[in-house]
């Protein structure tokens, strides 16, 4: 068992700090993203379940354009194509499944 607070923070491109946590088939990822902050285009063989804890995110998901806010929640399948764009200050858990070894 682990407490959230005890897991060091990632910053994995500029505005997005992220704690992870692992498990063998899967990775769970919390992460504070600010405001404005751009996630470039890109895809993975992992399957992607992004839930919006707060804030507003623009995301492209597989050449659609959606605006998710607090409660949304949004299933990118492996290998789509997405980019995202902070709008606001956002709090946000992505599931990803299998697990991201890039992100250990």
């Amino acid at each position: 068992m682990q407490n959230l607070s005890d897991i060091p923070v990632k910053q994995t491109l500029p505005g997005f700090f992220g704690k992870m946590v692992h498990g063998d088939k899967g990775t769970l990822a919390i992460w504070d993203i600010k405001k404005d902050s751009v996630l470039p285009g890109h895809q993975h063989p992992q399957e992607q379940i992004t839930y919006m804890v707060e804030g507003e995110m623009e995301m492209t998901i597989g050449g659609e354009k959606y605006l998710l806010t607090a409660g949304c929640v949004h299933v990118i399948p492996s290998n789509v194509p997405h980019s995202a764009h902070a709008l606001t200050d956002c709090t946000v858990i992505d599931s990803f499944s299998p697990a991201r070894d890039d992100y250990r």
